[in-house]
């Protein structure tokens, strides 16, 4: 087990050397657009998620801004993006959540952030990495958990 371990751990490090400039790949200005960013995420391309949000955060940017939002504008904002209308309602309750439960502020922590509505430990690494600089665990694509699985990479 250990040996695998190890093996893990200078793959990782052959990975960073290899990709230095490897960052995120959503546009976001806020730790909040990032959560927005990463909903919208889900099941779409990041390209099509940033040729989306420009206009979307130019108006509303703030969990304030979605909290009330009529959830058939933001269906239409983010129709581009796919899954718009369990999208849309996430996104209002997962703002609402925020305002009564983080005083505005999305939350720093695993726990505090999968009890967010739309937001599951992918989507929580992801923004934690990007917003916060406080790694916990990889973001990774079901595909390639699949081939590490397959190849007896745990």
């Amino acid at each position: 087990m250990k040996r695998n371990k190890e093996k893990i751990v200078e793959i990782i490090e052959k990975l960073k050397l290899a990709h230095p400039e490897a960052t995120c790949s959503l546009d976001f200005g806020s730790p909040f657009e990032l959560l927005i960013s990463v909903m919208l995420s889900a099941q779409c391309t990041d390209e099509r998620v940033n040729k989306t949000t420009p206009a979307i955060f130019a108006k509303y940017n703030k969990p304030e801004d979605f909290a009330n939002m009529d959830v058939h504008l933001l269906e239409e904002l983010i129709h581009p993006c796919g899954f718009y209308k369990n999208k849309a309602k996430n996104i209002i309750a997962c703002s609402k959540k925020i305002l009564e439960d983080f005083k505005g502020e999305v939350p720093k922590t695993m726990e505090e952030l999968t009890s967010l509505p739309g937001i599951g430990r992918k989507s929580a690494n992801v923004i934690m990495l990007e917003a916060f600089n406080s790694p916990v665990g990889i973001a990774v694509d079901t595909h390639a958990r699949r081939v590490s699985n397959r190849i007896r990479f745990k």
